[in-house]
């Protein structure tokens, strides 16, 4: 199942973001459930947000592991919401 993990950074995170930036990416790459992943861009091009595609067995799992994102343990984050996606093109 695909779930698409849409995160809002807190207002003025930039400096969590780049304290846990190793992290979140060694974690992205051990769990191996990451189909894409980038940073949404504020207006000056610095991140502020996160949207991840997993391919996971329900939306449990794609629940549990926002839940365990180093930048969600770090308390980057404002909000995470996490969808059923389907991909259609790509």
């Amino acid at each position: 199942m695909l779930c698409a993990v849409i995160c809002d950074d807190k207002p003025g995170a930039i400096e969590v973001r780049k304290a846990n930036r190793a992290a979140h990416l060694a974690y992205i790459e051990a769990s191996g459930v990451v189909v894409q992943a980038g940073p949404f861009l504020d207006a000056d091009g610095a991140g502020c947000g996160s949207l991840l595609i997993l391919d996971v067995a329900d939306l449990a799992a794609a629940r549990a592991w926002a839940a365990g994102d180093p930048y969600a343990l770090a308390g980057l984050f404002a909000q995470v919401e996490v969808r059923a996606w389907n991909r259609l093109i790509g």
